[in-house]
């Protein structure tokens, strides 16, 4: 299913294109109001960009923000740990550093980036504007320290930031661009980057196999049923998560949203985009966090 944010996040569904998604200036300087929401002006650029992004309304609307928000919970397969082990591969920042999240949905991880690293700021970015406020709402008791924005991640404005980010998270969002979009993406948050800064990835990887495709399906499904009966102690949130087919890896592809990579692929991208200590921390379920440092 499309655009399965999770972590701080509700797996939610939007198209490749974006929807609900406040233009940005090509030069992306996010100025924070008294409320901790981000002002921008638009960019010469800015009007193809609202063109673009119009083109996925059709597609997403906030009753799927509010339908994931709840299936989350379920469907993300070890949740607390997967936010554990990216906050963990984030080096300890300079006081006064910025963190970035794109696709920050319930705004969990978020959450925990500004517990982990209490110097620091946090720029969460979303394409929806309930997210945006989930995100302030679970981040409440830092709200000094975070910002939100309004983002479409495929577009390339908001790769600028007004000072370089420390480090740059998102989970199970970038397997809505293509092989080539991911490679740019890498390559422009490498640019984007402080000198030994990260950029932590969490995402569904396609493996390159039937035997692997059929491992991660299994392991999925016994993931979300062990969630579902420790949380309720029923299965009601298996069987919506079936009835969704949720399960990219039962039916790799019937989404033409979905355009997972390999994780090898994604591996050698980040090489390639100039990063170094390259490397996958987890992998479960086709699930895997890997991550990469500039030099």
């Amino acid at each position: 299913m499309a655009c399965r944010l999770a972590l701080g996040i509700a797996y939610r569904r939007r198209c490749a294109s974006g929807a609900f998604v406040t233009p940005i200036s090509a030069e992306f300087q996010p100025r924070l109001t008294t409320t901790g929401r981000v002002r921008f002006t638009l960019g010469e650029k800015g009007m193809d960009a609202i063109m673009a992004q119009a083109q996925g309304t059709a597609h997403w609307d906030e009753n799927h923000s509010r339908g994931f928000l709840h299936n989350g919970r379920y469907f993300v397969p070890d949740r607390e740990r997967q936010i554990g082990i990216i906050a963990d591969l984030i080096p300890q920042p300079a006081p006064g550093g910025l963190l970035v999240e794109l696709c920050s949905g319930e705004g969990l991880l978020s959450r925990a980036l500004l517990e982990r690293f209490a110097d620091c700021h946090v720029l969460a970015l979303d394409g929806s504007a309930q997210m945006l406020e989930q995100t302030q709402a679970t981040c409440r008791d830092h709200a000094g320290r975070l910002a939100t924005a309004a983002f479409e991640l495929a577009q390339s404005g908001w790769r600028r930031f007004a000072e370089p980010p420390h480090a740059v998270v998102s989970s199970l969002a970038i397997h809505h661009l293509d092989g080539w979009q991911k490679q740019d993406l890498f390559a422009d948050l490498a640019a984007a980057l402080k000198p030994g800064g990260v950029l932590v990835v969490a995402d569904i990887v396609r493996p390159p196999s039937a035997g692997g495709l059929d491992i991660a399906a299994r392991q999925w499904d016994e993931a979300v049923r062990a969630r579902a009966l420790a949380i309720d102690g029923d299965l009601a949130a298996f069987a919506e998560f079936n009835r969704l087919g949720w399960n990219y890896f039962r039916n790799p592809d019937g989404e033409p949203i979905d355009k997972p990579s390999s994780l090898a692929e994604q591996l050698s991208w980040l090489a390639k985009a100039g990063f170094i200590e390259v490397d996958c921390a987890w992998l479960f379920a086709g699930h895997a966090i890997f991550s990469g440092r500039k030099p």
